[in-house]
């Protein structure tokens, strides 16, 4: 790791194949704390190339536990966190409201490092217990029309590295990974990302793969549709630059889209935007990143007519129902 070290401290970087090596020894614990701290950090002070990111993520998915749910064209929606935003959870929030609009999700998650509260840190708190047993999964997909891989569960290799990341605290590669190995496989994916330039090398390399994708960005930093301004948009066929009135919606301040100091007010935000409750900007926000992920499915429509089937999810109690149904009812949600 030394010589590896130096190398990347001296603005050097690594091909494909020796960035795939390195992470599955460091999945296997050949280095020392230090070590995998200081190759953790050299990523937040130079920008990680196409073949270091393609060989990282290479490495994950073959250390990763598979779950083969092909079957079900689900989608997921996953961003890559890092923004130090600290919005609300909106993309968990809209795989609730695309699953009860009748498209399959397979949501990818993980505890909150940068952040408060993560979407497992979310779905822990209403009493959801994870599961990488694949019988379970699709349990949860024929009866909610959505299964969460709380990722620990499916890339046990990584038991080496959460440790370091939780201390660091900030965003480290593992963030810009973190959407694209998801053990599933999924053929349509919505990520949101929090630079520009890492917008343009996903681009790149979903281009590569026979995936239908949306990644998103918003110009003023979020990884995500915020709507507080305009934002990035790059799919299968090209990218594209809207604004909210695009999609028909005015604008939010950064305020609105606060999620709170803790995971409990994370969690009444949750809570409120399912049940009909949310302020206009938390369920515009929802419906404009749920509606795109529709819109990724089948890129055939219009983006009104997919958030239009957000905004019917939503209304119509669908999101929540499919909520309530993916923790088995154990914790459903008063509307009292």
């Amino acid at each position: 790791m030394k010589e590896i070290l130096y190398k990347l401290f001296e603005h050097d970087t690594l091909d494909k194949e020796t960035a795939r090596q390195i992470l599955i020894d460091l999945a296997n614990g050949k280095f020392n704390h230090s070590q995998v701290a200081a190759f953790l950090t050299v990523y937040m002070m130079r920008s990680i190339t196409v073949d270091e990111l393609e060989g990282f993520k290479d490495a994950m998915l073959e250390l990763c536990l598979p779950v083969e749910i092909d079957e079900y064209n689900a989608i997921d929606l996953c961003g890559t966190g890092g923004d130090g935003r600290d919005t609300f959870n909106i993309s968990t929030l809209a795989s609730f409201v695309v699953a009860g609009a009748g498209q399959a999700v397979a949501k990818h998650g993980n505890n909150g490092v940068s952040s408060v509260c993560g979407s497992s840190n979310l779905l822990a708190h209403f009493g959801y217990e994870f599961t990488n047993e694949i019988d379970a999964l699709k349990r949860s997909l024929d009866e909610a029309n959505i299964c969460f891989l709380h990722a620990p569960l499916f890339h046990p290799a990584m038991k080496n590295v959460a440790p370091i990341r939780k201390d660091l605290g900030v965003k480290t590669f593992f963030n810009m990974l973190g959407p694209m190995v998801n053990p599933s496989f999924p053929k349509n994916q919505l990520v949101g990302v929090f630079s520009l330039e890492l917008a343009r090398l996903y681009g790149y390399l979903y281009q590569k793969t026979n995936k239908s994708f949306v990644i998103l960005h918003a110009l003023d930093g979020y990884d995500e549709i915020s709507l507080t301004g305009n934002f990035k948009m790059i799919t299968n066929s090209g990218e594209q630059v809207l604004s909210p009135k695009q999609l028909g919606f005015s604008s939010v301040t950064p305020q609105e889209l606060y999620g709170g100091s803790t995971i409990e007010a994370a969690a009444k935000i949750f809570e409120d935007v399912l049940k009909g409750k949310g302020t206009d900007a938390q369920t515009n926000a929802v419906l404009a990143n749920a509606g795109m992920a529709l819109y990724c499915t089948d890129q055939s429509q219009s983006y009104e007519e997919a958030i239009a089937r957000a905004d019917e999810s939503l209304k119509s109690g669908k999101a929540l129902s499919t909520f309530e149904n993916l923790i088995n009812k154990k914790t459903t949600i008063s509307n009292k």
